[in-house]
């Protein structure tokens, strides 16, 4: 059965949160503090986080870069009351996966997990139909959509769920201007979302596959337009 950990200070939101989660057939641990959140997560390796940001000792950010850090490679969907744009981009940059602004729908929420969970899984290409290569190769990147692997050179890269999709999404889509708004549509599901999500993950991803992040050459900036994925000479999508 799918485990969630649900670390929420608020007994009020937990009890409908949890309940709501094991209606749809998930088990849940709960933590109230963030702390235990790291003990927890690091000894009972869950398969998703619902992580709230505002948390007594250490916030909601912190225990995601402890969790990153320690290896706790599971999803994380953060919840904040923090509506403004340096919030919700903080919990991204740190290896956030999706978040929900308070209040939300605890019928979104469960939505939300589940589209996470099902693309989390092992075997599950994102977006690729049977004539579509299960691997992706682009010079000395290789994408494997199944496995979802990545490899630089030959050695392996650590990417969060998201950064792998967008990745991916880059790689069958080589040398096409991309608006963060069809991003969003693409890999978030969101019809209505902040552009500045997809900013973030770009960001992150060119750390982690282009040589020089700040003179980037693989994934590149179109402005006024978007971002496009220039292959590298004999790449293939």
């Amino acid at each position: 059965m799918t485990r969630i950990l649900l670390v929420e200070d608020d007994d009020t939101v937990a009890e409908v949160v949890d309940s709501y989660l094991r209606a749809a057939g998930m088990t849940v641990v709960r933590c109230g503090d963030g702390a235990s959140a790291v003990t927890t997560a690091v000894k009972s390796s869950p398969d998703l986080v619902v992580l709230d940001v505002m948390l007594p000792g250490i916030d909601g950010i912190e225990v995601l870069r402890r969790l990153r850090q320690q290896a706790v490679a599971a999803p994380v969907i953060m919840l904040t009351a923090l509506a403004g744009e340096e919030d919700r981009i903080r919990g991204l940059e740190v290896g956030a996966d999706d978040y929900l602004t308070k209040p939300f729908s605890p019928r979104e929420l469960v939505l939300r997990v589940q589209s996470v969970l099902r693309r989390a899984q092992p075997g599950v290409a994102p977006d690729v139909t049977h004539d579509e290569a299960a691997v992706l190769h682009d010079g000395d990147l290789v994408v494997d959509t199944l496995s979802r692997k990545v490899e630089l050179g030959g050695r392996p890269i650590a990417v969060t769920l998201r950064e792998f999709d967008l990745l991916a999404y880059f790689l069958k889509n080589p040398n096409r201007v991309l608006s963060r708004e069809s991003l969003l549509a693409a890999i978030w599901g969101w019809d209505v979302g902040d552009p500045s999500t997809v900013t973030v993950h770009v960001r992150r991803l060119r750390e982690k596959v282009e040589r020089l992040p700040q003179t980037p050459t693989r994934l590149v900036t179109v402005w006024g337009r978007g971002y496009r994925w220039d292959s590298a000479e004999g790449g293939t999508p």
